[in-house]
Formats: C-alpha cells, structure tokens, sequence
C-alpha cells in the first residue's frame, strides 16, 4: 500500500522538476531585444504578484533579425533592453512561443523566466526619425555585418558607428536603436 504512495510522490515531483525551465543563459541560443512593452502589474497583500502586457522587439535567430509583437503573463514585471541589450530566449512552441530569461534587477546571475506568446513577422524593426519603422532582414543583417554585431554569438555591442560630433549620438537612420 505504502509503495504506490511513495512512487506517485516520487513520479509527481519528478515531472514538477522536469517542467522548471532552466535558469541557465547557455541554454537559451536565441537573444531577443525589447524595444517597449505595454504592463500592468497586479498585487496581493500589497505584494506584486503578476504582471501581464504586451510589447515589440527583435528575435536573433540563425543570424537573422525577425521583428516580434508578444504578449506575456509573467510572475514578476519585465523591462525593455537598454541600448544594444538582449536577453536569452527559446523556443517553447517553434514560431508561436517563446520563454525569455529575463534577469532580476539588482540581483546579479539571478534570472526568473517569462514566456511570450508571439507573432514573428517577415522584417525587422528599426527606429528612425523618432519612431520605429519596418526594415528588411537582409538591410538590418548588413547593418549587423557592418558594425560586428551578433547577439547570438557574444558580440552584442555594434562596433564602427558614426557618432555626430555634434550631439555625441549615432545617426537615427541605424537599426537597433
């Protein structure tokens, strides 16, 4: 009688683990950069204890850059990258879902993991004149050849960017701003 107990425990726990996705950033290959997102935060007991939204940004997948609109329901409250900053991510349901390791701020090499529902399209986004606009792929991925930039392999600072003397910021005109 105690035997079955014992190993509906054991089989209970076991598949509890095996569901836990993994906190280490090498086992997420794609980056994906966060331009904006739209949250609400929900609290119990004054305590936060849910944030949902949606948002834009870049997936790095193969060397390529697809533009990406998500919604997400996540434990804790998600921030956009800053700058060139990407965050590690795979594929939960090819195309469709994503679980993204996103860091806990002010707690370094501790991340919690947020899956986002999404709609990959067929460009990539950009900003110009102030706004996002729509590039395509094979633009952005010279824009990335040119200044050394590859999220996916370790190089997520573009090297090689014209910075107007004037302002001390790059041109409007570049991807990935």
């Amino acid at each position: 009688m105690r035997m079955p107990v014992l190993l509906s425990a054991v089989l209970l726990a076991s598949s509890m683990a095996a569901s836990a996705e993994s906190k280490n950033p090498a086992d997420y290959p794609l980056r994906i950069h966060i331009f904006g997102r739209n949250q609400t935060t929900f609290y119990h007991n004054r305590v936060e204890d849910e944030a949902k939204g949606d948002g834009r940004a870049n997936l790095f997948e193969n060397g390529l850059p697809h533009a990406v609109d998500f919604s997400y329901e996540c434990g804790e409250k998600i921030r956009p990258s800053f700058g060139y900053e990407t965050y590690p991510a795979k594929w939960k349901k090819p195309g469709r879902e994503l679980v993204v390791l996103m860091p806990v701020f002010g707690k370094s090499n501790s991340y919690f993991t947020c899956d986002f529902k999404t709609d990959v399209k067929t460009f990539a986004y950009a900003t110009g004149n102030g706004r996002m606009i729509e590039e395509p792929v094979d633009r952005f991925k010279e824009w990335m050849v040119k200044h050394d930039y590859d999220p996916e392999h370790g190089k997520g600072t573009p090297t090689n960017l014209r910075v107007d003397p004037a302002s001390g910021r790059e041109p409007e005109t570049q991807p990935q701003r």
